[in-house]
């Protein structure tokens, strides 16, 4: 079944993933003391600039119910769409892609249309894209396929290791005496987004990045009990280097089929700053 997928600018999708697939992005909003941008109109050497420049982070927003219907009434009304929205931990995105939904059903309710809520960001949802991929290749129905993937959504762990500080203590996220004492004692946070709610909640503190980066490799197995036959997938905040040789000391250590790595966008950047790397896998 030709089935349109789409999500928005908290999702962060290769490029290769991308070529092969036909999705439609509805983007975030991100405001700045000089004006309003949407995610994809920065590309992140720019983004970090303005945050030097205005020595703040932009406030995002989530697109409306308005950008969300006019994203639907321009798929084939013939055509199921399948939406994979931002965690509702974290954004009103999966509220307003509801909206929408019912909006548009309102005026056509013969469309099939599914908003399902990832628990998840980033790179979790670039694996449930690559998930539906491999699916709609074995002929999956979209009725089988939403409900597959709502299974994977509660099988999908995401993990986040980040090497500053600096960007959780400029968004007012940790004050600046913390903050002060955090840097001076060298900790990284490595967090991981809650399997109810989907925000995103700090699971250890570890001081030294090697020694967080191991500890980050090592929670994979912590979380996995077996990782072959499955997919990997890694975003990093501008450090392509960094997320390459961790990347490669997870394919030595868990025997993955395949991985998936890009660039975190405006979103995820904002909060985990420069350095920052996110995974997120199957946990059965």
């Amino acid at each position: 079944m030709n089935v349109q997928l789409m999500t928005d600018g908290g999702a962060d999708i290769p490029q290769k993933l991308m070529n092969t697939l036909d999705i439609k992005i509805v983007p975030l909003y991100l405001h700045f003391k000089d004006g309003q941008y949407k995610t994809g109109e920065l590309d992140m050497t720019s983004f970090f600039n303005k945050i030097k420049e205005t020595n703040e982070l932009p406030r995002s927003a989530a697109p409306s119910p308005h950008d969300f219907y006019e994203a639907y009434k321009s798929v084939d009304p013939e055509r199921p769409i399948l939406m994979l929205s931002l965690t509702k931990g974290l954004s009103s995105t999966y509220e307003n892609a509801v909206t929408a939904k019912n909006m548009l059903l309102e005026d056509e309710p013969n469309r099939k249309i599914e908003v399902i809520n990832t628990k998840t960001a980033s790179c979790g949802i670039a694996l449930l894209m690559y998930e539906s991929s491999k699916k709609l290749a074995e002929n999956y129905t979209f009725e089988q396929l939403v409900e597959h993937l709502k299974e994977r959504v509660e099988q999908t762990t995401t993990l986040f290791v980040l090497k500053t500080l600096e960007n959780l203590i400029l968004g007012g996220r940790l004050d600046k005496v913390r903050g002060a004492i955090a840097k001076t004692l060298n900790v990284k946070l490595i967090m991981k987004a809650s399997e109810d709610k989907g925000d995103i909640e700090v699971i250890e503190k570890v001081r030294g990045d090697k020694k967080a980066v191991r500890r980050f490799i090592e929670l994979i197995g912590e979380h996995t009990k077996n990782a072959e036959g499955k997919v990997i997938a890694m975003t990093h905040c501008v450090d392509e280097k960094r997320a390459q040789t961790v990347l490669d000391e997870i394919n030595q250590t868990y025997p993955f089929a395949d991985s998936l790595l890009s660039e975190t966008g405006p979103l995820i950047s904002t909060y985990g700053g420069e350095g920052a790397l996110v995974i997120s896998f199957f946990n059965n």
